[in-house]
């Protein structure tokens, strides 16, 4: 990224704190990018202090992203001769992801995270499993393919948490892989060396791993992941694909007698690093175990309204304290908006009634929904001080709203959420700041003329290939 320098204070006329909005807001960022204070009730800025030009709301966490598909997106929008579903669409993309190759996999890495930023995504959980070359071979260093999402993370100045992901088989119960599946193969003894190698490289991430899904790993697989992770790094994140699809659901129950989640959680697997991805198709049980556990449900409602896949039990999931997230998942849509405008509009239309996500008669439904958004994200991608508000202790990612737009226009605090939620059409978002460093001005990625250069040459190389 151009040396974009970081910022040790920044004055907010308006900003959302942890304990709600306040006036004449001083934020102090230390040399890490890190909110080291927070100071409310000021008159106006100190000689010298930057000035945010909107008001200041904490960047999204972005839970869930595979950014390679980005570039595939609007290209399975076709019916076949077959009955269209998850595992169609999942055909076209193991033919699309042959022809990836790890400058391609960087530069579509690096638009997709300059868009997330241009819409108020500030840091991604990124759950990566291309690792290996077209043949299934492994690259020269086995972690090629994961160092070029670290260094589209860094091209951008997005905060990643990098997620490699443990595939090991084509289905339950030892099913051999398929040729469409020969790029993301592992071994836990791989994948971790994979993970050491990602969490001693230099730059501003974190580390996890993931599960693909209950059927891509087998229970012993799965285990020896885990435990290695463990011995890495005990609170770093997990997450895992689980119950998208009624066709996984009932295979898993052919397999093992359980349902997806019901496996997971007799395991005694999920906890508050844990973040299960979609979780679409639970009973009432396997909904009050998730939120119990205080894992993290990873929602991504565009792309699941795109496959098809259901919706999730929201309401029901928030009654009981749930935490949740969301992702950008296939990169049909990057907009933070637009995923939270969908959830809840998801569950009006399956009750036929309204706001039915906030927390009661009279409080704002988009502000709800931004704040534990921020906060469960947060959680799952192992940030510190997760909370739906800005505090100390937190890494500095901040989204100044445009004050112009006029959709905007007259409104304050959770109005002004409400409105960016739920009144779409153009990106309100004027500047982000990520980790301290001004990384978006006035809606436009601070580098993305060089970002879109290295885009155009990628779709071209892929649409030759």
């Amino acid at each position: 990224m151009t040396a974009a320098r970081r910022l040790d204070r920044l004055f907010c006329d308006r900003a959302l704190l942890a304990d709600g909005w306040a006036s004449g807001v001083l934020l102090r960022f230390d040399e890490r990018g890190v909110i080291a204070a927070v100071e409310a009730g000021l008159d106006k800025p100190p000689a010298g202090v930057e000035r945010a030009g909107g008001p200041v709301i904490p960047g999204m966490p972005n839970l869930h992203s595979h950014a390679f598909q980005r570039a595939m997106a609007g290209l399975t929008e076709r019916a076949g001769p077959a009955e269209d579903s998850f595992w169609t669409w999942r055909e076209v993309m193991y033919g699309f992801v042959r022809r990836i190759d790890p400058d391609g996999l960087q530069a579509v890495a690096a638009m997709a995270y300059a868009e997330m930023l241009e819409r108020g995504y500030t840091s991604v959980a990124e759950f990566h499993y291309l690792h290996h070359a077209p043949d299934g071979r492994p690259y020269a260093d086995p972690a090629e393919m994961s160092m070029r999402i670290l260094a589209a993370a860094d091209a951008t100045g997005i905060g990643l948490t990098h997620l490699p992901v443990l595939y090991a088989q084509g289905g339950f119960g030892g099913q051999p892989a398929g040729e469409g599946q020969r790029r993301f193969l592992n071994t836990p003894d791989r994948l971790l060396d994979i993970a050491a190698a990602c969490r001693a490289a230099p730059g501003d991430h974190r580390v996890g791993l993931a599960l693909h899904s209950l059927r891509a790993v087998s229970p012993e697989a799965a285990e020896a992941a885990l435990d290695g992770l463990s011995a890495l790094d005990p609170t770093a994140p997990v997450h895992i694909h689980v119950a998208e699809q009624t066709a996984e659901v009932d295979a898993c129950l052919s397999w093992s007698g359980r349902r997806p989640v019901e496996w997971l959680l007799d395991r005694g697997w999920p906890g508050p690093s844990w973040c299960l991805v979609h979780a679409t198709h639970v009973t009432p049980a396997e909904v009050a175990g998730i939120a119990a556990s205080g894992a993290v449900a990873g929602l991504c409602p565009t792309t699941e309204a795109d496959l098809g896949d259901g919706l999730f039990p929201a309401r029901d999931f928030l009654a009981q304290g749930g935490r949740f997230g969301i992702g950008s998942d296939s990169q049909i849509v990057i907009d933070v908006a637009e995923e939270l405008r969908l959830l809840e509009f998801g569950q009006r239309l399956s009750a036929r009634r309204r706001n039915l996500l906030g927390p009661g008669p009279g409080a704002s439904t988009g502000a709800a929904l931004y704040r534990a958004a921020a906060a469960g994200g947060a959680q799952a991608l192992g940030l510190p001080e997760p909370a739906g508000g800005l505090k100390a202790g937190q890494r500095a990612d901040l989204v100044a709203l445009n004050p112009d737009d006029p959709r905007l226009y007259g409104r304050s605090d959770d109005t002004l959420l409400d409105t960016y939620v739920f009144a779409g059409s153009r990106n309100p978002v004027r500047d982000v700041f990520a980790g301290g460093r001004r990384v978006v001005r006035d809606s436009r990625h601070v580098d993305a003329d060089a970002i879109r250069d290295g885009w155009r040459r990628a779709v071209d190389r892929l649409q030759a290939a």
